[in-house]
This record gives C-alpha cells, structure tokens and sequence, in this order.
C-alpha cells in the first residue's frame, strides 16, 4: 500500500517528468488494501473491491521478486535481470510474527504445517476461507484488531472460533481492561470463545504422511504414528497453552503481530534493528540513494505499524525527491490519535486518541451498559475531545469522530457528549450542514470537509469520484458513511447531480499492499521495492 501511494505521490509531484517510475511487487496480484484482508475471510468484500488504481505514468511489474541489491552498481536484481537505479525505495511491508514454539519452530520461511495461517496476503485470505469450508473447530492466536476480525469472519462462515492472547482482555494496546472485558462479552455473544492471559505453548499434528518419508521421520508405537509437535506435512490437531490446556483445532490463524521485513536491506549491508534505520529525511544511514518507508522503516520516533504514517512517509519522501531534498524540508508529520475502527460483523467499536488510563489529568466521563454490551468513554482537555472509546454505540462513534480533536467542542455540561438530547442529533451526529470544514472526514489520509467540497466543485460528483480525487475511503473504510452523507447534502445544497456511481453506489473503497520496490530516477528508471 505505501509502495503505491509513493509512487502516486511522486507521479504527482513530478510536474516535470524527471522521473521514470518502476513499481516491483512480489505478488501476482494488483497492489491491493491488506487493511480490508478480514473482510474476504468474513466473504463481505471481493478481490476486486480491495484493489488499488495504478497510478498514471507509472510502470507495475507483478511477480517480481527482487534477488538482491547491488549498492555499488545501484541495480537490484529480478530473477536474474539487473535493473539500474538512481533512487531505490523499500516498502517491503512486514511479514506475520511466528511464535517459535514447538510445531511451529521451523527455520524462517519454512512452510506451515497444514491447517496454519497467517493473514498478509490475498492468497493468505484464500486459504483461510478455503479451510473454513471443512474445519469445525479454529483457534486464532492473538487478541488484537486482526485477532478479532479473522475470528469474526470465521464465525460468519459457521466454524466455531476460541482466540488466545497473552493479555488479560481483548485489543489491550486499544482498550483499557472495563471496555476490553464488554468486548469479550460482546464477542462471546457471537459464539466466539476468548482466553486471556494465556500464551500458545505448541501446536500439535498428525503425523505425515509415510509417502516418501523415512521410518524415523514419523516415530511409531505399537504400530501407530504417534502426534508430532513438528508435523511439518502433517495438519495440526490441536493447540496447547502454557498452562497445560489443550484446544482442539483443525484451523489455526496466527495474528500476535507482525515483524518488519528487512531481509533484502540486511543482505545488502544496510543498517537494520528492529526496522530498515532511516532517518527524518527517510534514507538509509549508510546509502543516500537508498530510503525506506511504510511497515519496513525505523525513523527516530520507531516503526509505527500504522497506515497514516506510512502514507505520510509516501507523500514527505515524494516531495523531498521532487524539490531536490532541501535542508528545511521538515519530517513526516507524526500522526497522533489514529482511529481503531474494528472492521468485524455484530460488532461496532471505534476508539482514538487517549485512553482513561492514559489520560495524563484530564476530564475522562464514562458510560458504561454490560446488559447492552456498550461502553463510552470520552476524555476531555479543557474544551476539546482528546480521547474517545465507543463500543456498541455506533451513532455516538460517529458523533464523536467528527468532534475529536476541535477545540470548542466540549459543551457546558460534557455529560451532553456521552448522551446527546433529540434537539442537538443533528449537530451531534456531525451533520454536513453544521460540520466546520476543517472537521477531519478521512482520518486514514487526513481529508478535511473542505476538500471534499473543493473537490465536488472541481467535478468529482460522486463518492467514487470523491475517493479518486481525494483518497477518502481507501483506507479503513469507515468514513464511508459520511463521505456519503456529505456527498448526499452537495447533492441537495448545490442543486447538482450525483454522477454515475454517485452517492448512492458502492463504498469507494479501493486498496492496495505493501511488498514489492520501487526506485525513482530522474534520468535513469526509479525503482520502488513494494507495491
């Protein structure tokens, strides 16, 4: 997804077409949305919905795999073909974190045993939904956003789904434990089981098969194969817990994280910790030519793991290497309050900014409902919403959204915000008649009000055309319903009409995924490593 958006960014900002632009993406697919990967398990979106537009004057090369790079030639190497470069940007994404436990202890890059996943991949997602078919019982390892919306799509698909994770509730970098256990709540009033504080111990499987295998590889008693912990070739049976609890499986989805992937940059003697070490201005401390971006990079404030900054790092980067990188370019923007909106069916939780326990002093009022599975929680600075959790509460959510971050917001009396009157839903709901046009819509690319209008003015009329021109939408997807709504009051307060694919059509949601090079060059081919 970075990939992609650096190129666009760059294709834009390249008014005087210096740059050749080559995208490599490892995978066969369009660069796509991996946020929206959950909503193929759940069979709520198609492959075609998730898929990203090509940016205008940009070469893409799918199934590319770069070999290696040769820093003192600038060439990167694809299946044996060297491509020359000026600048080479990595957005090689993140690959998923395997616990090595026993069962799953194989050397990075073996392959799982069957009945295992993880979910970075379209075909990550196809296997998944493929399993589902025939498995009845699945463990998911990992109590995060992904954790639950793979549990819940699963569930959707008839397997009975229990999820695993090391902390005590559910989403515990989002929530704080009171919001965390009514998640649970809400889940397990789904059918889906969750045990917290319990670590993945191993996985167990039926042995291989003997088809080609030697006696020692499948150990036998009396005859029988006996369960493996390393069932490599064989499909796993169960899963056990660190307190000696088996979980019968036949399914298993791994998503406790995910680990930067630096391979390619390690290989070719660039500086690598946790990420891809870059500094504010995105390139590698020991090659000027070289810079990093998205779920790879390690700036000097860490590896974010979210979209916004690496969109941002995209955008900071296209501009440094289209204004010639001056000494008073500033760093990307560090991206604070970054909304969670849980992407899963039957359930609604979004939540931003501070957290009660982290709340620093401030004003925090909550509302909570176990009956009713709902929370609230809103906290206050003087008159401006700095923090907000809603779960079970979906109209609130959206109040709250609009209002987060503006100062002047925070009514006399702030109970008003947790539990608005009839008079103010309008105003509470963030209406576009009364939202100020600086109201942030599109927290995902940061699109203001404004530039949903300006762009409506300069003939983007539909939510389709809205997306195109200001990438709302194509992130998350939960703008979605306001974008409508305002594109529904343009309609109506401008006396025009809704293109094709108006209003009223699909979400506009479009998508793309990070993995793959890119390179830009002036005058030779840029390469960018990463669709």
């Amino acid at each position: 997804m970075v990939g992609t958006r650096f190129a666009e960014e760059l294709a834009r900002a390249d008014r005087e077409g210096r740059f050749d632009v080559l995208v490599l993406g490892e995978e066969e697919y369009e660069p796509y949305n991996r946020i929206l990967l959950t909503e193929l398990v759940a069979g709520r979106a198609e492959l075609a919905s998730l898929v990203l537009p090509r940016p205008a004057g940009v070469t893409v090369r799918l199934g590319a795999r770069v070999d290696g790079i040769d820093r003192g030639a600038r060439t990167v190497w694809v299946d044996g073909e060297p491509i020359p470069y000026d600048h080479l940007v990595l957005a090689t994404g993140a690959r998923a974190r395997v616990l090595r436990v026993p069962g799953l202890d194989g050397a990075p890059g073996d392959p799982l045993p069957g009945g295992v996943f993880a979910l970075r991949s379209v075909d990550d997602a196809r296997g998944i939904t493929a399993a589902a078919l025939n498995a009845r019982r699945a463990v998911v390892v990992g109590g995060g956003p992904l954790g639950v919306e793979v549990a819940c799509g699963m569930r959707l698909r008839g397997v009975a789904v229990e999820v695993i994770s090391f902390a005590g509730h559910l989403l515990d970098r989002d929530l704080d434990p009171a919001p965390g256990r009514l998640l649970a709540d809400a889940v397990s009033d789904l059918g889906i089981t969750f045990h917290g504080n319990a670590a993945l111990a191993g996985v167990t499987c039926a042995p291989p098969r003997f088809d080609g295998l030697s006696p020692q590889s499948v150990p036998s008693t009396g005859g029988e194969p006996v369960k493996s912990w390393r069932g490599r070739g064989g499909h796993v049976e169960a899963v056990v817990l660190d307190d000696g609890r088996t979980l019968a499986a036949d399914l298993v989805v791994l998503a406790a994280g995910a680990v930067p992937e630096t391979a390619l940059a390690g290989a070719a003697g660039l500086e690598v910790a946790h990420g891809i070490v870059v500094g504010d201005d995105l390139t590698t401390t020991y090659d000027p030519a070289i810079h990093a971006i998205g779920d790879c990079a390690q700036t000097p404030s860490g590896v974010s793991g979210l979209v916004a900054p690496g969109w941002e790092q995209a955008r900071a980067l296209a501009r440094r290497l289209t204004d010639g990188g001056t000494a008073a370019d500033p760093a990307p923007v560090v991206v604070d309050g970054a909304a969670m909106r849980l992407k899963a069916a039957g359930l609604s939780l979004v939540a931003m900014g501070r957290k009660a326990s982290c709340a620093d002093g401030a004003r925090v009022l909550t509302m909570s409902d176990p009956y009713a599975r709902r929370y609230v929680e809103v906290v206050l600075d003087g008159d401006e919403l700095v923090g907000m959790t809603c779960l079970g509460a979906a109209e609130l959510a959206a109040s709250l959204s609009v209002q987060y971050g503006r100062p002047g917001v925070v009514p006399l009396d702030p109970l008003q915000l947790l539990a608005p009157s009839a008079g103010q839903a309008d105003a509470a709901a963030g209406s576009p008649t009364t939202m100020p046009g600086s109201t942030t819509v599109c927290r995902c690319n940061g699109v203001t009000k404004r530039d949903l209008v300006a762009a409506w003015d300069g003939g983007a009329c539909s939510v389709d055309a809205l997306a195109a021109t200001t990438r709302a939408t194509t992130g998350c997807g939960g703008c979605v319903s306001l974008v409508r709504g305002i594109a529904d009051w343009l309609v109506v307060s401008t006396g025009s009409t809704a293109g094709e694919g108006g209003s009223t059509g699909g979400e506009g949601v479009s998508t793309g995924g990070e993995g793959g090079s890119q390179t830009a060059t002036p005058s030779r081919e840029p390469v960018v490593k990463g669709a």
